[in-house]
């Protein structure tokens, strides 16, 4: 059983150092380049910008009391999501591990910088998506992993 706890949280530990690597990388490297970041591709640029929000930059506020309260609820949720690793299993667990690692990077950010670095800025045609980081795209493919599971799962059970 502990071997088997190890394991889940060698990869949680693994997701929250692949996260904290790349940002430390853009930090160092983005901020040389200003304002715009630099262009990858024609749809792909690196542009570092400071979130105080929520995922996405949904919920900024410039107001610290604000800013806190909603830092205390993401580690609470945070928290209820390292109890669902818990309790869960297969696919479910995995998807839960994702979350949590991400979660744990941001989390980690908000408190030493008071913000989320984000600095990977998608672009097609004149559509400019939200600018997010590997946490952020943890998070993301852990819940759609969710979602499918949740499909597939009440499929094979009807």
């Amino acid at each position: 059983m502990l071997k088997k706890h190890l394991f889940n949280f060698s990869i949680v530990i693994l997701i929250f150092i692949i996260d904290r690597i790349s940002k430390l990388l853009a930090i160092n490297f983005l901020d040389t380049y200003g304002e715009y970041g630099f262009k990858v591709t024609s749809f792909l640029n690196f542009n570092l910008i400071w979130n105080e929000g929520i995922a996405f930059g949904l919920l900024s506020f410039d107001q610290k009391l604000y800013y806190n309260f909603l830092t205390i609820i993401i580690i609470l949720v945070t928290i209820i999501i390292l109890l669902m690793i818990i309790k869960t299993k297969g696919l479910e667990k995995i998807a839960f591990m994702m979350i949590f690692g991400g979660s744990l990077g941001n989390i980690f950010d908000r408190l030493v910088y008071a913000s989320v670095p984000d600095f990977i800025d998608l672009h097609f045609n004149n559509f400019n998506w939200f600018i997010f980081n590997v946490a952020d795209i943890f998070i993301s493919v852990g819940v759609i992993l969710l979602i499918y599971y949740e499909f597939f799962k009440k499929r094979t059970n009807e």
